[in-house]
């Protein structure tokens, strides 16, 4: 049985302290690593979710959504921000 629905992964999100649950998580826990909010680069809303795009620490980039009917935080994208750019 196929299905058009994309993987994602539950986290643990904090947020800055007096924020709703859906606003300015400021870290997030992906298992036992714990990756600090660096900077949120965009954020933005649908109807069931609100998405945060960041960058982590890491130097990774993250898009993250908070489902407000659940109450479940995903990632939903990662890019480690390592490739080489090859043009010259």
């Amino acid at each position: 049985m196929g299905s058009d629905q994309k993987q994602t992964i539950k986290i643990q999100v904090e947020c800055y302290a007096g924020s709703r649950a859906e606003e300015s998580p400021r870290s997030f826990s992906i298992g036992h690593r714990k990756i600090k909010v660096s900077e949120i680069i965009d954020r933005w809303l649908d109807p069931a979710h609100s998405y945060f795009k960041l960058r982590g620490d890491d130097g990774g980039i993250y898009i993250i959504r908070y489902d407000q009917e659940s109450n479940v935080w995903e990632m939903i994208m990662f890019d480690s921000g390592t490739r080489e750019d090859y043009t010259r």
